[in-house]
């Protein structure tokens, strides 16, 4: 049994072509949905569900809860080396992190860990605190609800200079490229952090190696260009899935402890 959050309609159907690849696969695969990732991971905890598709922090969570009781089986080809990115205008005169004191920058959401969590953490780690070294600094919930969201609005708001930068993924960047909703040189990118690990499926430990591998062989054999995958892939804004690593995750956590999120 694999959990996972209901944060949207399509869950439903992600999860059902990941069952009936499974099934085919001969790996014997049924689906739970949790109203939100805590609940998800206190029910990877408890062990009413075998795998989990743990959002970053909430696999970050796990680990510390069960050190040794979970392990990495595959994620989205996208989730390995992720990395946040501050973006200004073409001609801004923002060179360095340390420039941006004094002027004004868009974060996501308060839930984006990439977006929101990280990229505040790191200014805090360049010696800038958001809160005081910035003319203005805002989160989604912060600014008008009629406004652009997500990603996509940090990168409007820079767009229409209404804000001098703004936090977004080098993954958010690429899809609004290839949507067309972006062109090349429409915004700059000044900084990027290292890389991280985001979103994975983990098993419990008490998966023997043999079945851990035949699950993570069954997400790694499903193909963009199947039309019975297709779907799963697109809407989970993927290629493929890879097999996973539990490496990457330091950063987040780090992160999670000094913002008091774990």
């Amino acid at each position: 049994k694999i959990g996972a959050v209901g944060y949207a309609p399509y869950v439903v159907t992600v999860f059902e072509g990941i069952k009936k690849h499974f099934n085919r696969m001969d790996v014997p695969l049924d689906w739970v949905l949790y109203s939100n990732y805590d609940a998800l991971v206190e029910a990877f905890v408890r062990g009413e569900v075998d795998l989990a598709w743990n959002g970053p922090l909430a696999y970050v969570k796990i680990r510390r809860r069960l050190p040794d009781g979970s392990r990495v089986v595959a994620m989205r080809d996208m989730d390995m080396n992720f990395t946040t990115q501050f973006i200004t205008h073409p001609d801004s005169a923002l060179q360095t992190v340390q420039d941006v004191k004094g002027k004004r920058l868009a974060f996501a959401s308060r839930g984006s860990v990439q977006a929101g969590l990280l990229a505040y953490y790191f200014l805090k780690q360049a010696g800038i605190d958001p809160e005081k070294d910035l003319a203005l600094a805002t989160f989604a919930e912060d600014r008008p609800a009629d406004g652009p969201a997500g990603e996509a609005g940090v990168v409007a708001l820079v767009r229409s200079r209404e804000y001098d930068a703004g936090a977004v993924s080098r993954h958010a960047l690429a899809t609004l490229r290839e949507k067309g909703q972006l062109q090349e040189g429409e915004v700059r990118v000044f900084w990027s952090s290292p890389g991280y690990s985001h979103c994975c499926f983990t098993a419990q430990r008490t998966i023997d190696d043999a079945l851990a591998q035949r699950i993570t062989t069954a997400f790694t054999t499903m193909r963009f260009d199947d039309p019975e995958h297709h779907q799963v892939l697109e809407l989970e804004g993927c290629k493929g899935f890879i097999p996973g690593t539990s490496e990457g995750y330091d950063v987040l956590e780090a992160a999670a402890e000094a913002e008091g999120l774990v």
